[in-house]
């Protein structure tokens, strides 16, 4: 199904940990749907922080401090408990605190008998952080219905099939989609709201996993997807994807719209608003894709397809990525044998290790990473036969936009606005449609500032471009 050929008109909702942090974000939420015209199926994250405090739980379980993990539990309780001031019949609300309670009787199990051992798995990390969004669509989907808006909550593992990396699981989209319309179409046929949790998945056995940090946004555009929707929306806490981090930049603007493209390389270079994975399933359906806000449901948002905005000039935005390592790997020999580069990448393959940039020399290959986990592993491996420098602190700055490509100045432009800073690595994607430059953490601040200033806030073109309300 695709959106060109559905049955059903409908759109998915999806909402961020900031969209349902308490009982007033719940309620905007509400008022957001109820507007929306068209069939809808929400997508949420978990309340704002609770991830975070389900992985604190795990680590606090690792760590012999199995009290400590069940008290943060029952803090946890408390607090969904609390949501349900959302619900005003007294019977509905009954029916939601005894399953709650269920639910967080299962975890405090579970945190009890892993305490006992000391130990967590993967896959045990992935069913206790799992309970964030199975609870917080359950509050989701009774606070809709108790408003009058007809809503069920389904939970996502018996929906989102994947295989067993626990952690970083990779969709079966066939079986995905074959379970969308088994379990969901008809409810959106019959006028029913369905609300599902984001992230999580189970594999073909029933053993729940997790797509990775901002999987929700995947999930959504997974749904979205399998379900031919006409528009996936990413409600957020601000007015959409913005010309630059608007904690480094406060001069930030909107960007109106964006290409499938462009916002898959922001995304992957640093833009916090879109997982980077979330463009893949629209791209493969050709399904917009909307940034919204949450908090200004009235603000217009970033819209993302597949086709470029005509006549834009210069860069769509620049991001920032930090916590970088350079690797530098030398060919021991004068000239680079035959089948180094191949052996070079080798050895990240081998340890799932992606490299972000990537600059040669004749016997020399720079690459950085940002996953450190590997990294000692990965030196010894690339020292069997050449020599490796490793340096952390390292920052990617780059400029994104279907622009780049069209007007070859605008490289020389980016580097003359970065004169007098060191810069470490340039290099331009294959696709030409961004510059990247490596520099020290320390310097990234800066380089941003002067990119920001010369692309954007000396423009006159942008100036009335509307600025972002919220960080």
């Amino acid at each position: 199904m695709s959106g060109k050929d559905r049955d059903l008109a409908m759109v998915v909702m999806k909402f961020g940990g900031s969209s349902v942090r308490d009982v007033e974000a719940v309620r905007r939420v509400i008022g957001i749907v109820g507007r929306e015209k068209e069939a809808r199926l929400v997508v949420v994250s978990a309340l704002g922080g609770v991830t975070d405090g389900l992985l604190d739980i795990a680590d606090l379980v690792e760590g012999g401090k199995g009290e400590e993990a069940r008290e943060a539990v029952r803090a946890l309780r408390r607090r969904h408990e609390d949501m349900a001031a959302l619900v005003g019949s007294a019977e509905e609300k009954a029916v939601l605190l005894a399953d709650l309670d269920g639910r967080f009787d299962e975890l405090e199990a579970i945190v009890h008998a892993l305490s006992v051992v000391e130990e967590i798995s993967p896959r045990s990390r992935d069913t206790i952080v799992s309970f964030g969004e199975i609870t917080s669509s359950r509050i989701v989907a009774a606070a809709l219905s108790d408003s009058g808006i007809p809503s069920r909550s389904i939970d996502p593992r018996i929906v989102l099939v994947t295989d067993s990396q626990h952690g970083a699981a990779q969709p079966d989209v066939e079986a995905t989609d074959e379970r969308l319309r088994r379990e969901v179409a008809p409810l959106l046929k019959e006028g029913v709201v369905p609300v599902l949790g984001g992230f999580i998945g189970a594999n073909p056995a029933g053993l729940t996993t997790t797509l990775g940090r901002g999987g929700s946004d995947f999930s959504a555009a997974l749904f979205g997807a399998g379900l031919g929707a006409e528009e996936i929306q990413i409600w957020t806490d601000v007015d959409g994807m913005l010309t630059a981090d608007p904690r480094m930049i406060p001069a930030t603007r909107v960007v109106p719209q964006l290409s499938f493209s462009e916002a898959s390389e922001l995304a992957y270079f640093g833009a916090r608003v879109l997982h980077p994975s979330t463009i893949l399933p629209a791209v493969r359906r050709d399904i917009p894709v909307r940034i919204l806000n949450s908090h200004r449901p009235e603000a217009p948002g970033t819209r993302i397809t597949r086709d470029p905005a005509n006549g834009k000039k210069g860069p769509a935005a620049i991001a920032c990525k930090r916590g970088l390592t350079r690797l530098d790997v030398t060919s021991t020999r004068m000239l680079m044998a035959y089948g180094f580069l191949r052996r070079v990448f080798e050895v990240f393959e081998r340890y799932r290790t992606p490299v972000d940039v990537v600059t040669t020399s004749e016997v020399s290959v720079s690459v950085t990473i940002d996953d450190r986990r590997a990294h000692d592993s990965i030196v010894a491996d690339l020292s069997e036969f050449a020599e490796v420098v490793s340096e952390h602190g390292m920052a990617i700055v780059c400029a994104v936009g279907d622009g780049l490509r069209r007007d070859p100045r605008l490289a020389a432009q980016m580097l003359g606005a970065l004169e007098g800073l060191p810069l470490v690595m340039v290099s331009q994607g294959g696709s030409r449609q961004n510059i990247t430059v490596v520099v020290r953490e320390d310097a990234a601040a800066v380089a941003m500032e002067r990119l920001h200033r010369h692309f954007f806030e000396d423009d006159d073109a942008s100036a009335g471009t509307a600025s972002a309300a919220t960080a």
